[in-house]
């Protein structure tokens, strides 16, 4: 932005300079060189109004989604695993999502969860305006508020679906609510209609609730999304996948947890692929929703920022027996989870004992501990690393998805204090080496922009694939890349100009 300033600041100078002279060439009725000079203010104003317009777009270079949730709870975390709205880097996302509020059953109304955090009465912290306010330095950027989530259950959303009265009443008054905020939408994080305390009905119930939703919505311009379940037993009993996506804009896959802990025995938390016979894997999870109506420009991917973890006495291996909790991490304080963070963290001391390895055939990452001497256990965590997620991104470009979300990006390395993966694009075809980073922070939101360009881009080239000359890391579309260049042309013609400009004012 301050360059746009700069850019603005110079044309005034420039035009005053130009009047400056005009008037002088008008009193000595010099009147011949005047179409000239004009001729470049155009040019100047032309070209100054281009680079302001290059240099204050925000987000990514892409046109692919990238959905981002805040576990907004993560500002209680410990030390550096505290996460703040002001650690959140807008231009890393297309749209975020602040996770959660809950139901007020009793009003059939959208409420606070944590009224000190989430607004500004009562002394409060104000996080929904707060989040809601990086729009206008990054007008790209789309932020909804999600309610529900796994800690809410299902029963009072069983209710309140079964209901036309309590529906009608929550649909006014959760279209009020997100625009009083300033949101521009709402995600319906329901876990899951007709599971935990739900009832068969919820399956027909929850479709009326969208298109009613999506009828209010409408009048007002608002995003309608819903993060959706990635079980084949919870996507049949649960969704009628045709319907709901009529009403919603996007359905956010939550592609992870297939396993963990509560298998008792040692399991990848999100395996790309998995044998025929496996329903437990993002690639049936997707083939399965496409082949049950779900158009896929409304897909969006859903990428674990976290692993799963396991303690066994056996070797630490896939499918060995665990003890059915796993264990937790310094800073989210989970039994059985560990945020990326908290991973890299480990991985990256080399004197931690901890040792890891790749399977090429689910993209996941096994790391393990040394046994320990005193409970001779061994612990396990099955994570996605850049390696994955760059992965995950190709096959959701392959697919042609609409991109892709991510929870959450408050257990990414947010503070970038782990060394960066040097496998991450090794499964690509057209990529000699990683593009360069400016920062550390974030190594897997980068990952996936970074991924998606690449991606887009091999999945465009013909096979066989160019030789090497053609084979250089792009830093951007190609609709990107061709603006730039179009920019630079401007931009060189207007500081010709303005020399030509210059020189003549100077004599």
């Amino acid at each position: 932005m301050h360059l746009v300033a700069a850019g603005h600041q110079l044309f005034k100078g420039l035009r005053a300079k130009v009047e400056n002279q005009m008037r002088a060439m008008r009193q000595r009725k010099v009147w011949g060189e005047a179409p000239q000079l004009w001729l470049l203010l155009l040019l100047a104003t032309v070209s100054c109004t281009l680079w302001a317009s290059v240099t204050a777009r925000t987000g990514p270079s892409h046109d692919k989604v990238v959905v981002c949730y805040i576990s907004t709870w993560a500002v209680y975390r410990p030390e550096q695993g505290a996460y703040a709205i002001d650690n959140f880097d807008p231009n890393l996302c297309t749209h975020v999502v602040y996770a959660f509020a809950g139901l007020d059953i009793t009003q059939a109304s959208i409420k606070s969860l944590d009224p000190w955090q989430d607004l500004k009465e009562q002394y409060g912290k104000g996080g929904y305006e707060q989040l809601t306010g990086l729009k206008r330095s990054h007008p790209h950027l789309k932020v909804s508020l999600a309610i529900g989530g796994w800690n809410e259950g299902s029963a009072n959303y069983s209710s309140l679906v079964a209901n036309s009265y309590l529906r009608e009443r929550f649909v006014k008054q959760v279209s009020s609510f997100v625009r009083k905020y300033n949101f521009d939408g709402l995600d319906l994080d329901w876990e899951y209609p007709t599971q935990r305390g739900g009832k068969p009905s919820d399956r027909e119930n929850f479709v009326a609730l969208t298109k009613e939703l999506r009828e209010e919505f409408d009048n007002h311009g608002l995003l309608l999304t819903s993060a959706i379940g990635a079980a084949k037993k919870v996507i049949d009993e649960a969704y009628d996948v045709r319907q709901i996506s009529r009403y919603l804009d996007y359905l956010h896959i939550m592609c992870y947890d297939y396993h963990g802990s509560w298998d008792q025995k040692v399991g990848y938390n999100s395996p790309l692929a998995a044998p025929a016979e496996d329903p437990f894997s993002v690639k049936f999870t997707i083939d399965y929703l496409l082949k049950l109506g779900a158009p896929p420009s409304k897909l969006v991917l859903g990428l674990p920022f976290y692993g799963r973890t396991f303690k066994t006495v056996s070797e630490g291996n896939l499918n060995d027996g665990s003890d059915g909790v796993g264990f937790r991490g310094p800073y989210t304080r989970e039994d059985g989870f560990l945020g990326y963070n908290e991973i890299c963290n480990v991985l990256s001391n080399k004197t931690s004992g901890w040792t890891k390895q790749w399977d090429p055939q689910t993209s996941q990452v096994l790391a393990r501990s040394e046994r320990n001497v005193f409970t001779q256990d061994v612990s396990v965590v099955t994570f996605d690393s850049s390696r994955s997620i760059a992965n995950k991104v190709l096959y959701a470009m392959s697919k042609r998805l609409a991109g892709v979300m991510v929870w959450s990006v408050d257990t990414d390395d947010f503070l970038g204090n782990c060394e960066l993966d040097g496998d991450t694009f090794e499964d690509f075809k057209v990529v000699s080496s990683a593009p360069r980073r400016l920062s550390q922070s974030y190594p897997l939101l980068r990952t996936i922009n970074e991924a998606t360009v690449l991606a887009l881009e091999q999945l465009a080239v013909p096979e066989p694939v160019p030789d090497d000359s053609e084979n250089e890391i792009p830093h951007g579309s190609i609709a990107d890349r061709k603006n730039a260049a179009a920019s630079i042309v401007s931009l060189s013609l207007t500081a010709t100009a303005l020399f030509m400009l210059l020189h003549s004012l100077a004599h």
